[in-house]
């Protein structure tokens, strides 16, 4: 049995989207604070997800967010770039752990007992704090690279694929962050080459 304060929540954000890293946090929970309001970040707004952020920064025992950049996940896969990215995430915690529960059906290579859970950014909250601040800071990075990138929008979209982003993906052909290893950006640049 594992003690509970040494229990970590990993999840990961950023598979589907055609540009940017894929992020994951893991988040180890002081036993003794409730944190209201936690959910899995998909069901929060931008702001609430910005406000839990600070909280669970603040009142977390320890917190970890790490990533897998374009380049490894054209690489090794997008899921082989998750898994890394989690275990950065584990492996970047300040205080030892005991025992992770990592959200969905895979575990990743972890130097102590885990167990994945499905659908655990809606069962566990140590999950549904590393959903949000994972969300959040693969949010801020996508804002971020839109200053640097501003034509395919990735502000509004943080990557995913839209209408609008594919659109300004084959007007623009795809940038340094795209990942080329997905079909619709693996196309336009092939596309390019015909030219």
């Amino acid at each position: 049995m594992y003690r509970r304060e040494y229990f970590a929540g990993v999840d990961e954000v950023g598979r589907g989207p055609l540009a940017g890293a894929v992020y994951a946090a893991a988040v180890v929970l002081d036993p003794f604070i409730r944190l209201d309001g936690l959910r899995d970040s998909k069901l929060l707004s931008e702001k609430r997800r910005n406000e839990l952020d600070l909280v669970i920064r603040e009142k977390a025992l320890a917190f970890c967010v790490a990533s897998a950049d374009v380049s490894e996940i054209d690489e090794i896969n997008i899921l082989q770039a998750s898994m890394l990215a989690m275990e950065r995430a584990v492996s970047g915690l300040n205080v030892p752990v005991d025992f992770v529960i990592v959200d969905g059906n895979r575990i990743p290579d972890l130097p102590c007992e885990a167990e994945w859970l499905i659908k655990g950014d809606s069962k566990s909250d140590a999950i549904k704090a590393a959903s949000i601040i994972a969300k959040v800071a693969r949010d801020n990075e996508m804002k971020r690279l839109d200053r640097i990138y501003p034509e395919y929008g990735l502000a509004q979209h943080k990557g995913y694929p839209t209408r609008a982003h594919l659109e300004s993906l084959k007007r623009h052909g795809p940038s340094p962050i795209h990942r080329l290893s997905f079909a619709p950006c693996r196309e336009v640049a092939e596309q390019e080459q015909v030219k």
